[in-house]
């Protein structure tokens, strides 16, 4: 039975990833499907700006990549490249105006101290595109929530609005991100279709949100007791052969 708990940690983002980066890399690959997504709003930029960029995940081949992560760990995470690596944070960027041709977040925003101030930081670096890969709070279904309802309540208290980025950035395109089922990102819904994975504290300790939700004890030992029993599998039934689902991921990208 595993009914590992991970203690609250809040605030301080810092420490947060400089625990999770210990197994990150490793669980936390970037996915091909999603990767050619966010390459392709990115358009022709040639020097990109990565912000809260972790192990440096979706940073497209072939363009000149400046990545800022508050992380010592997670910097240390990174595999070898010719990114320029700036330890700092999102709402105090260490570049002049219209230093880059675009910038980009990949699932970090709600991570940030200050979101409407690092938004407004990275557009004031920016020349053109701005692109985010973040969720929408709003979104209702993804199954993982019937086993632990906490996760809708945290995702509303850090994860921004969809219009919110307009507030910030003026019009704003927002699209779908489909999570494939054999993703190879190991964040929050990567598994929908591997449901026995979260029952593993390996997987589950890089993600964010488990570590944020403190004890989870209880929401494991029903999930493994229904995948036991076959009770999963039969309520559903209808996801076991779909190739991708939505699970409320989004591309927000400048106009």
């Amino acid at each position: 039975m595993l009914t590992m708990s991970y203690p609250t940690i809040r605030g301080d983002m810092n420490t947060l990833y400089d625990t999770i980066g210990l197994n990150y890399a490793n669980l936390r690959q970037p996915d091909p499907r999603i990767a050619r997504q966010i390459d392709a709003a990115l358009t022709n930029a040639k020097t990109i700006l990565n912000v809260g960029a972790g192990g440096g995940a979706y940073e497209p081949a072939g363009r000149q990549i400046t990545a800022i992560e508050p992380s010592a760990k997670m910097i240390q995470q990174r595999p070898p490249s010719n990114a320029t690596i700036i330890q700092g944070n999102a709402e105090d960027l260490p570049f002049d105006d219209k230093s880059f041709d675009a910038a980009m977040a990949v699932l970090t925003i709600h991570h940030w101290s200050d979101q409407p101030k690092g938004v407004k930081e990275m557009r004031r670096v920016t020349r053109g595109k701005i692109v985010f890969l973040t969720y929408d709070p709003s979104f209702r279904g993804f199954w993982l929530a019937d086993y632990f309802p906490a996760l809708v309540t945290l995702d509303e208290e850090r994860m921004p609005q969809m219009t919110d980025y307009e507030t910030w950035l003026g019009p704003v395109e927002v699209s779908s991100v489909p999570i494939p089922h054999d993703c190879a990102d190991g964040f929050l819904a990567g598994y929908w279709r591997r449901p026995a994975a979260y029952l593993d504290e390996r997987v589950r300790g890089a993600m964010s949100s488990f570590w944020a939700l403190g004890d989870v004890s209880e929401g494991l030992r029903k999930l493994e007791a229904d995948l036991k029993s076959g009770s999963w599998e039969q309520r559903y039934s209808h996801l076991l052969n779909l190739e991708s689902l939505e699970c409320g991921y989004r591309l927000v990208e400048t106009k």
